[in-house]
């Protein structure tokens, strides 16, 4: 197997650093409005604090099965399957050892060309993590233009029916990875209804309309606007569902950073988002010994819904033998 190493696509305008392992990325830089370069994810300088651990999901893509599963366990076809409680009592993101926390293989690293790319294959066997079924699955960053990246998932199913949702877990600050916390940045997102939770991170199993709630985000507001009215702060499943359309994709939102007036809009092909506010980074030493406490970052995890193989009512996120997963994201950045 490969050893863990960082990779760089770079196109004159936007910059992006990634690892093979757990398909990471570690660094994003774009102009702001006077055109000052800034890197805006949170991360590390080296590939080592991914290896130890020091921070959870910063950057990665998540997996088999992104969000939570409810205490660990699902049935399909009249099998009881049973994965690791890493999250107690329920199972997150794949377990002790998702694909976040494998080395990828490098199929194809694209850098003299007008659009940059890098392709990761990884080869996940069945009963990896408690999970059925070989999956064979890869991972396409490309910057398609100047200032937007482009992430293809793939996921082939060899042997067995099960479930599959990755997400990318990239932790965003506008401002720049250093600057502080997101409470200031605006967010609009393309989702009319939610799936609220139980104490346990698990959804009830409702939809519910986000109007006249602390949740409601289809206008742009500011994210620190209500954030105390929802506990430690966001953390929550978002029903896609009123986004226009652009190669495929559907618009699921819009982040923009005031102070530097960078401006990020992410279409997918996922039904749902998880808008997660960092409430769990708590003094972590980052980048160039940047400290990262609590809201340093926002995530926008496209994704299913969390726990939707134990929910009839949310789309399935079950794939056949032979069948195909596939999921994409479009991150255009901007100024505005």
């Amino acid at each position: 197997m490969a050893d863990p190493e960082i990779y760089e696509l770079k196109n004159g305008t936007i910059n992006v650093k990634v690892t093979n392992y757990g398909c990471t990325i570690t660094s994003l830089s774009v102009p702001d409005k006077e055109g000052k370069l800034e890197d805006v994810v949170l991360g590390f300088d080296s590939v080592e604090p991914y290896l130890k651990g020091v921070a959870r999901y910063f950057g990665c893509i998540v997996g088999r099965v992104a969000n939570r599963i409810k205490d660990g366990k699902f049935e399909i076809d009249g099998i009881q399957y049973s994965l690791p409680i890493n999250n107690p009592p329920n199972s997150l993101h794949g377990g002790h050892k998702g694909y976040d926390k494998v080395v990828w293989e490098v199929l194809e690293y694209k850098t003299d060309c007008e659009n940059p790319s890098i392709t990761f294959k990884y080869h996940s066997r069945d009963g990896e993590e408690g999970y059925p079924g070989d999956v064979t699955l890869t991972a396409r960053y490309e910057l398609t233009a100047k200032t937007t990246l482009r992430l293809d998932m793939e996921a082939v199913v060899e042997n067995k029916v099960t479930p599959i949702n990755l997400a990318q877990h990239t932790y965003w600050n506008l401002s720049g990875h250093n600057s502080g916390n997101i409470l200031d940045h605006t967010a609009q997102i393309w989702g009319t209804r939610f799936t609220p939770v139980d104490q346990t991170q698990i959804p009830t199993g409702e939809i519910v309309a986000v109007k006249g709630t602390p949740f409601d985000f289809t206008t742009e507001k500011r994210i620190g606007e209500s954030i105390h009215e929802v506990g430690i702060g966001y953390d929550h499943n978002y029903v896609l569902d009123s986004g226009d359309a652009k190669q495929g994709l559907r618009h699921a939102a819009k982040l923009k950073d005031p102070s530097s007036s960078r401006v990020l809009n992410l279409w997918t092909n996922a039904p749902g988002m998880q808008f997660y506010t960092g409430n769990y980074v708590n003094g972590i030493v980052g980048k160039g010994g940047a400290v990262y406490e609590k809201h340093s970052g926002v995530c926008m995890e496209t994704q299913g819904f969390p726990n939707a193989v134990n929910n009839p009512d949310f789309p399935s996120v079950i794939v056949q033998p032979g069948g195909k997963y596939e999921h994409s994201m479009l991150f255009e950045f901007s100024v505005e």
